[in-house]
């Protein structure tokens, strides 16, 4: 099955239904999976705002698969999957940023400068959203091809762990379950995470640096895999919060 994406229109709703319902399926045979199916057909229980951040773009690509596929482009393409799924959904999204390319200002001379000016917008736009819950979207990246699969980090904030835990299990069940990964606490070095004042985790889809992942993460189906989870775990995070 292949999607023909459109920024104006990422998906036929039908088939985002049909892929939602497949991955709650999915989910629904794995370790956290007790609300899954209720939380999924409720949006109305979520009264938070999901803020969805691409990682990097503009003058910053990221990390960069064997073949040249570029974590920019692969964070946003999830990303627009993720917030068109949400919408479907009824959920409240703001999206950092919705192109590869970043309007720096004219004062951001250096690359330094253009990458600090990026965090602190995003981190601004975040910290002055009521009610948000933070999702950012990156691709990991190893000196050794070997290592794959999925890794949730989560930020000090209240609900963040929780959050952080259970969409780290929904991954696994649904998208690689031989991952032995376990979700963790943010690295200090990460500006964004540790100056947010909201929930929020920072999801590591996949491994560039494996031929086998970054050949999956450059197909739309596994795209939409990764988003649908996503939003699934949201949605189940919310139910169990109210």
């Amino acid at each position: 099955m292949f999607i023909t994406i459109n920024l104006k229109n990422l998906f036929v709703p039908a088939v985002l239904i049909i892929v939602v319902i497949a991955i709650i399926l999915l989910i629904s045979s794995g370790p956290a999976s007790e609300t899954m199916l209720g939380a999924s057909g409720n949006a109305e229980s979520c009264s938070s705002v999901l803020i969805i951040d691409a990682g990097h773009g503009g003058e910053d690509g990221g990390a960069q698969s064997k073949s040249g596929l570029l974590e920019s482009s692969v964070n946003l393409d999830i990303a627009l999957r993720l917030e068109a799924l949400a919408g479907l959904m009824g959920v409240d999204t703001i999206m950092t940023r919705t192109s590869e390319e970043i309007d720096y200002p004219e004062s951001a001379n250096t690359t330094h400068a253009r990458k600090t000016y990026d965090q602190n917008r995003r981190l601004e736009l975040i910290n002055s959203t009521p009610n948000a819950v933070l999702i950012s979207i990156h691709q990991n990246k190893f000196p050794n091809p070997i290592p794959r699969g999925s890794q949730v980090m989560y930020a000090k904030t209240e609900g963040s762990k929780e959050l952080g835990e259970l969409a780290h299990a929904n991954l696994i069940a649904a998208l690689y379950p031989e991952n032995r990964r376990v979700a963790i606490p943010v690295y200090d070095s990460i500006f964004l995470f540790n100056n947010i004042n909201c929930t929020g985790i920072l999801v590591e889809c996949g491994f560039l640096s494996n031929p086998v992942e970054a050949e999956l993460l450059a197909t739309d189906e596994y795209r939409i895999k990764l988003a649908s989870v996503l939003l699934c775990s949201y949605l189940q995070y919310m139910e169990e919060a109210s």
